[in-house]
């Protein structure tokens, strides 16, 4: 069960206005809006570079912005309060290498002040119960990554933020995962997921396609194929990229 103890729970998930960030002189976000609606998977992709990761880091609440709002959880964005109602899974693992699987989940798990089975319920989650004693610097690079989710699992958040959480794993691996995040979303939870992984877009409810620090379509998977003509969401995509830049000329 969601906690929603804080803030309403009848409106977006996630709400950005005029969000512009700036690293030296160059602009990274030059103003976006957007809204997130509760309950849903929404895939946030684009090439690398695009500002994917800067703008998750804004909706966490650990990216200096030079103009807008965040509203998450109808708190803003890094609110003391948002604390244990939304995990971060970073593009790199963000766990201890010296330490086995249970004793991160462990260790997480107390900082949090999760109830006690949290930890072994978010091991089995992304099913690495047999390796509950290694050592997280033994593990593949893909293993790593599902201790990474696990510890953001703790707690049962109402958002999930996850950065690029496939990379680099193997097609089942994958599958499982995508299983795993459309049952945390059946359960109530938010996901937004960034990928640069075009093929990924058909499991998400909705898409924000992203180039350059601008939103090029944020709509579902179906409406975007039949606003471009396209078969698929790598061609939509570059559909809307071509649109673009002939509306410029």
């Amino acid at each position: 069960m969601m906690n929603s103890s804080a803030g309403p729970a009848d409106g977006p998930a996630i709400r950005i206005a005029g969000l512009v960030v700036r690293r030296g002189p160059a602009t990274v976000l030059p103003g976006l809006d957007l809204e997130v609606g509760r309950g849903s998977v929404t895939g946030l992709l684009g090439p690398s570079g695009c500002g994917k990761t800067t703008l998750l880091r804004c909706v966490v609440g650990v990216q200096r912005t030079a103009a807008g709002s965040v509203t998450v959880l109808g708190r803003p964005a890094g609110d003391a309060a948002l604390r244990d109602r939304v995990g971060y899974v970073t593009q790199a693992p963000s766990v201890y290498g010296d330490l086995t699987v249970g004793e991160n989940l462990d260790y997480f798990a107390a900082v949090l002040g999760a109830p006690p089975g949290a930890a072994a319920r978010a091991i089995g989650q992304v099913g690495l119960d047999a390796h509950r004693r290694t050592p997280v610097a033994r593990l593949s690079g893909g293993q790593r990554a599902r201790v990474s989710l696990a510890a953001a699992l703790l707690g049962h958040p109402e958002l999930l933020v996850l950065d690029e959480p496939t990379v680099g794993l193997d097609p089942v691996l994958r599958q499982e995962l995508w299983e795993l995040f459309r049952q945390l979303a059946a359960d109530g939870a938010t996901l937004l997921v960034s990928s640069h992984v075009m093929d990924e877009a058909t499991r998400c409810d909705r898409l924000l396609l992203m180039r350059e620090g601008r939103l090029l379509a944020h709509d579902t998977p179906a409406a975007l194929l039949a606003a471009t003509g396209a078969a698929d969401v790598e061609s939509a995509f570059l559909t809307l990229v071509r649109t673009g830049q002939e509306a410029h000329r």
